[in-house]
């Protein structure tokens, strides 16, 4: 059996997506900074092989310790999904220092930390998948999210630098990059008036917010080695063409 590792699996796109390897037959640790046993005996009442270790992946001592007793337990991780991530919406100029480290913390220091001590696993079994959850944000730049997008764009920078320098060695590197979702961080960003479902749903080509099911399918996709073992280094929108369109909202929506 696969060991696959996902992080901020709590809730949202990381538990969607424990889920779906949890289904495909791998044994699953879900990690999160919030409780876990509830989500945890959850799954193993549908049957599922999944253990729920709490911590922060920002903290080395956390990400060393976790991926000692992952591989104490069961062998080098196969895969490897970097999910966990938080946000912050705020003009630059008054965005914070303290605000500014703690975005880049989880959301690049954080998956940096977990490729390199579990990479260190696969690379000694000369195999292994990591998946990166990026953003949409990570290419292209919007507004009052400057500490965000430069952590996503920096993911996305990171995804393709191991793709390429452990490529040869038997491991490939991918990222995911959602559009808007219905997550709980959305719904926290959404209350604070910074938009609308409108605004979304106008600039989605496919006139929906993306659910986390979408994303863990594509994540599930990108992980399996035997149906995709030659894809590296690539980052996949998962935005219903948010991306490819550059049509104002009253022409896209004419469409319609």
């Amino acid at each position: 059996m696969k060991t696959a590792v996902v992080t901020g699996a709590a809730q949202g796109v990381g538990l969607a997506t424990a889920m779906r390897l949890a289904e495909q037959g791998y044994r699953v640790w879900l990690t999160d900074a919030q409780a876990l046993d509830e989500v945890v005996n959850r799954l193993r009442q549908t049957g599922l092989d999944v253990q729920g270790v709490r911590g922060d992946v920002s903290s080395e001592d956390f990400v060393k310790e976790l991926a000692a007793t992952v591989q104490a337990s069961h062998g080098a991780a196969d895969v490897l999904v970097n999910n966990a991530g938080i946000s912050l919406i705020a003009a630059a100029e008054e965005t914070t220092a303290e605000q500014w480290q703690r975005v880049l913390a989880v959301n690049l220091l954080g998956p940096f930390l977990l490729c390199k001590y579990f990479g260190i696993q696969m690379l000694a079994q000369r195999s292994g998948s990591i998946v990166n959850v990026a953003s949409v944000a990570g290419l292209r730049g919007v507004i009052h999210r400057s500490a965000y997008n430069a952590s996503k764009h920096g993911l996305i920078g990171l995804t393709r630098t191991l793709a390429g320098e452990w490529g040869g060695r038997g491991i490939r590197v991918n990222a995911v990059c959602p559009g808007w979702i219905k997550t709980d961080m959305d719904i926290a960003d959404q209350g604070s008036g910074a938009y609308s479902d409108s605004d979304i749903i106008n600039r989605v080509p496919m006139a929906r917010f993306a659910r986390a099911e979408d994303v863990a399918s594509a994540i599930a996709f990108l992980a399996d080695s035997e149906r995709n073992g030659f894809i590296n280094g690539v980052t996949l929108p998962v935005d219903g063409g948010w991306t490819a369109d550059a049509s104002w909202d009253s022409l896209r929506t004419k469409t319609r």
